[in-house]
């Protein structure tokens, strides 16, 4: 029973995260470590607990459930449960107020997160270890981010030193969302590039900003009509002799859990052989996954060929 099980395995510590207001994935249900309980997710989102339900559960559950994470939260002020099971993914306040419009904290970093406008709320926690790596490895590089979403990778090289992010995204509405979040961090956007275009259909756009010294990919896996991983990462690979700067980096991530770290390993050594592997990015230990290689991938290769892009 989810009211009882969930709260065995849920730490409420902040564990990698420097404190309990800060942003993270309390338990995750989908890698099928937990057997029984593979349709629940809960993310805290202060002051918010928000519960993702793949699979329906009756309402007494869901209430017991609630009850228990807002005991055991002191900063809660509204448990929340997204059905992913219904079409539309609609939002439902449990327990406490209605908020829908928050801004959180990760590592120092602030996001702006919407609850209950669509089914992602603006930010992919998984990736908390993604964007610090950025961070970290940012400094006085010029950045290319394909498929920015909310620009949360472009936030991370911002406050990471980096000498220009050129976002990219089909949404010019996400854009602005990312826009907003440059803003909140109190960074200058004028090092910033927001480019909502077709990723497929710009290249020659993306060369303007040329050479780059990190490219970010972090596709859907699925995009009726626009994206599919098995087909297109390749075409953005053989793209990397025109974008790099010889001696940079590319973070390659892939959320399928139908492909693993072999498809990436795969399609680098037929569309790009002058890249090499560097080291994989783990996401939090939160992450725990019964099947190695069917959560989150995110791999880092470096570039090296003779002169780069001039």
């Amino acid at each position: 029973m989810i009211e009882v099980i969930a709260i065995e395995h849920i730490d409420f510590s902040s564990q990698q995260y420097e404190s309990s207001e800060q942003c993270r994935r309390l338990f995750h249900g989908r890698g099928g470590a937990y057997a029984g309980l593979e349709h629940v997710v809960i993310d805290w989102l202060p002051p918010v607990v928000l519960i993702t339900l793949y699979k329906e559960e009756s309402s007494e559950r869901v209430l017991q459930l609630a009850q228990s994470l807002l005991n055991n939260l002191s900063e809660c002020r509204s448990v929340q449960v997204q059905y992913r099971c219904r079409p539309k993914a609609p939002l439902e306040v449990v327990l406490g107020e209605a908020l829908s419009e928050l801004v959180v904290d990760e590592r120092g970093l602030k996001f702006h997160i919407q609850l209950g406008r669509s089914q992602n709320i603006g930010l992919f926690l998984d990736m908390c270890n993604g964007r610090e790596w950025v961070r970290q490895y940012a400094s006085g590089k010029n950045v290319l981010n394909l498929f920015a979403y909310t620009c949360s990778f472009s936030v991370a090289a911002i406050a990471g030193g980096a000498s220009q992010v050129v976002n990219v995204d089909v949404s010019k509405s996400a854009l602005s969302r990312g826009r907003d979040n440059h803003r909140l961090n109190n960074q200058n956007t004028s090092q910033v590039v927001f480019q909502g275009v077709d990723i497929f259909k710009s290249f020659s756009r993306l060369r303007k900003y040329a050479p780059y010294d990190l490219l970010i990919c972090d596709p859907p896996a699925l995009q009726t009509g626009r994206v599919d991983i098995r087909r297109d990462y390749k075409k953005i690979l053989r793209r990397v002799p025109e974008l790099m700067s010889s001696g940079g980096h590319l973070m390659l991530c892939l959320n399928s859990p139908r492909l693993d770290e072999t498809f990436l390993h795969a399609m680098v050594e037929e569309a790009c052989p002058d890249c090499y592997f560097v080291e994989a990015v783990p996401p939090p230990d939160v992450y725990v996954d019964a099947v190695v290689g069917s959560g989150l991938k995110v791999l880092v290769f470096g570039y090296e060929c003779e002169g780069g892009v001039v």
